[in-house]
């Protein structure tokens, strides 16, 4: 490491060249080949899949996506006038590409979908594709032709998830309020303008080559349309992180008496490895979403995997160069004129703090996990599912038309089931009539009607409309209770087979599948995690400690997403959407993210402690110095991660606000809470057991040092002797 430092102080204007044509390099490219996102995902072997797929090859047009123009007239929807005005549309719209069908409530066939009130009609729109494959020109073509049968007295709106997806705000105004939020907090900690500005240049360069490199592999492989916007979001955290614990290490040997380009190497030869160590960590859990199978998760992996590494790769590349151009302007002009006077040995509050904690660690151990007990009491009722319409901005044409669907026909209409049946004998297609009249008997239901099928076809649907809407429970249990309950008895002694299918059974089986693998993927990261901290502290305690903390942060992390938008107490009042379950896919994304981000913040704080005992065997000591020394910066660099994650919640969309709150709330506690009493308290309690290994353990473990080379390590802890414990801005 401190060959690369020193190459990259030294040519400096070289290395930013470089990456300024790495940037323009991967922008012109991506920009010529543009993105390719894709949000499709399969879920082989569930009911849900085998009725899509059935309906693909023998129904294609019942296969695409649904949306639904809904209507409303403040008088009766059948009048001429009304009714004349909306058939026109509804033709216009028929003929538009990839439309497959449009049942009007004017036609035979759509008779039931004009409300009792008579004041509220829809059509129902068949797409041939799927949302995510259908063209957003077209789509939005189809929209304003609709929107333009408005007038006095009838509203229209349009819902469904082809109209959901035009309405994803982007998110250039949330990465700038967490970029802003960040300066704010580097100034405040630094009290220098180039020292604020370098963590966020390095982490904007990183987070840049990123997003282009990820928009160019999404020619190559499926990445979804959250995948690049969650990499940014982990990007600028991290990478400004990353870039903070190197440059307060650069400063904290500027002011022990180091010139610069000393300072500079020692920063990334200690740091800069601890950096290189947590980065890896991150990048390993988020790649071991692969072990899920699941294409859908695999993007979101790769994406945020990429952008972590290039903004590793611009801290211990582009920051070094940086650092040699700005020199001893990384201090403040206070700090530089305190130096020049000879400095100041005064005990910090880090110091003063970590002494609380030597003197009281049970007490404070107690606080603490009362505290994470209380907020971690609501992931009992956890309940994954899907948010739909009815989570939407109240502005958006989505939540309207979900609106006007509930009130009047009832919150099922906007998730109806669809049970597709193979009837291979010619009897079946009397025997789904049946089993449609029993469905419509069956206690949650509000609706069951058999298509008409052709005379000789194979396949049968019966369309189910739920009394509760599609992201409730009692939904959830319906799509079980059918398929468990009602449908067996009705194929017996036939040749039909049933599958309950349709959007809402395919979230559900999705939340089904990820709830089971989620036991083998925490194992697998807390395992990892384990091995990891074990070959770089050679201890049995010290990676024991950090794999039962994660699970800590964890479990608080989802209580407080749990209490935010599962019971609504801060969704609602924040106007991020009515109450409703959690996104079936973020415990997994969140496990892996989680499990990065509580490594760094224990490499960066044992690292310290474990470099101190190796050289003085005090545990005490070890405990109080590494505290003292890294409090300040972790807490720093927590609450830029804070400002960050909490700047994407109000994003408008609801997943990125699940996953803003939970990262938030799980930095906040392993930052404030675990790192800074309960991890030393703990370590004061266990005494000089942190740090034992069995030999014949110490013998087979492969050497991995964190803290840098022997020599280099000696080095920076005489020059920092003078300050000892009372030293808080290492």
């Amino acid at each position: 490491m401190s060959a690369l430092a020193r190459w990259c102080y030294r040519h400096r204007l070289l290395v930013v060249l470089l990456w300024v044509a790495l940037l323009a390099g991967l922008g012109v490219a991506s920009t010529a080949a543009g993105s390719k996102t894709s949000n499709s995902f399969s879920l082989p072997g569930t009911e849900s899949t085998k009725a899509l797929d059935l309906l693909k090859a023998t129904m294609p047009a019942q296969s695409g996506a649904n949306a639904s123009v809904v209507w409303r007239s403040t008088g009766d929807v059948r009048a001429p006038a009304v009714k004349n005005k909306m058939t026109a549309t509804l033709g216009e719209l028929a003929k538009m590409p990839d439309v497959g069908g449009i049942t009007s409530p004017y036609s035979a066939q759509g008779a039931r979908q004009i409300s009792a009130d008579g004041h509220t009609a829809y059509a129902s729109v068949d797409f041939t594709k799927q949302a995510n494959e259908l063209d957003k020109a077209n789509l939005q073509k189809f929209v304003d032709t609709a929107e333009a049968a408005r007038g006095d007295g009838l509203k229209v709106e349009l819902g469904g998830d082809p109209i959901g997806q035009l309405q994803q705000p982007g998110t250039s105004s949330s990465e700038l309020v967490g970029i802003l939020a960040a300066a704010v907090v580097l100034f405040v900690a630094f009290g220098s303008l180039f020292a604020m500005l370098l963590p966020i240049g390095t982490a904007i360069a990183g987070v840049g080559t990123g997003l282009l490199t990820v928009t160019l592999l999404t020619h190559v492989m499926s990445i979804g349309e959250i995948g690049p916007i969650l990499g940014a979001l982990i990007g600028l955290g991290v990478g400004i992180d990353y870039a903070l614990f190197i440059v307060t290490r650069h400063r904290s040997n500027l002011k022990s008496g180091m010139d610069v380009e000393s300072s500079v190497v020692k920063a990334i030869d200690t740091s800069g490895r601890a950096v290189l160590f947590a980065g890896g960590t991150v990048v390993i859990a988020l790649l071991g979403l692969f072990v899920l199978g699941m294409s859908f998760l695999n993007g979101m992996a790769v994406a945020s995997a990429v952008t972590v590494v290039c903004t590793v790769l611009a801290a211990v590349t582009l920051l070094p160069a940086m650092l040699g151009f700005i020199g001893m302007r990384a201090l403040s002009r206070r700090e530089r004129r305190a130096h020049a006077a000879g400095g100041s040995n005064r005990p910090g509050v880090w110091a003063r703090w970590a002494g609380v904690v030597e003197r009281r660690p049970v007490i404070l151990s107690v606080i603490s996990l009362a505290l994470i007990a209380v907020l971690s009491l609501p992931v009992l009722s956890l309940r994954l599912g899907s948010s739909d319409a009815g989570n939407d901005p109240s502005s958006s044409t989505t939540r309207k038309a979900y609106d006007m669907l509930a009130d009047g026909f009832g919150p099922g209409f906007n998730g109806p089931l669809q049970l597709v049946a193979e009837t291979p004998a010619a009897s079946d297609q009397q025997a789904l009539r049946n089993l449609a009249g029993q469905v419509s008997r069956t206690e949650g239901v509000a609706a069951a009607v058999a298509m008409p099928a052709k005379p000789g076809a194979k396949v049968g649907i019966v369309q189910v409309i739920p009394k509760t809407s599609p992201q409730s429970k009692q939904t959830a249990d319906l799509i079980g209770h059918l398929r468990h309950d009602v449908i067996p008895p009705a194929e017996k002694g036939s040749t039909l087979r049933v599958y309950v299918g349709g959007q809402t059974a395919i979230f559900d089986d999705f939340a089904d599948v990820l709830t089971g693998k989620i036991p083998l993927f925490l194992t697998v990261i807390i395992a990892l995690g384990c091995l990891l901290l074990l070959v770089a502290f050679r201890s049995l305690l010290v990676p024991l400690t950090a794999a039962v903390m994660n699970v800590f942060a964890t479990a608080a992390s989802f209580g407080v997403v749990v209490a935010f938008f599962q019971y609504g107490w801060g969704s609602e009042p924040l106007g991020l959407g009515a109450a409703g379950p959690v996104e079936a896919f973020l415990p997994v994304i969140m496990l892996s993210i989680l499990f990065g981000l509580s490594m760094d913040y224990q490499v960066f704080l044992v690292s310290r402690m474990h470099e101190e005992w190796v050289h003085t065997g005090d545990n005490k000591r070890a405990i109080k110095v590494g505290q003292a020394e890294t409090g300040r910066v972790i807490t720093a660099a927590a609450t830029i991660m804070i400002a960050v994650f909490i700047a994407f919640a109000f994003g408008g969309q609801r997943v990125i606000a699940e996953f803003g709150v939970g990262l938030a709330a799980a930095v906040a506690i392993d930052a404030f809470v675990l790192r800074t009493v309960l991890v030393p308290a703990a370590m004061h309690l266990f005494g000089k057991a942190n740090w034992w290994l069995p030999a014949w353990l110490e013998r087979r473990l492969p050497h991995l040092s964190v803290e840098g080379s022997e020599e280099m390590v000696d080095e920076s802890r005489q020059a920092h002797r003078p300050v000892t414990v009372g030293r808080e801005s290492r």
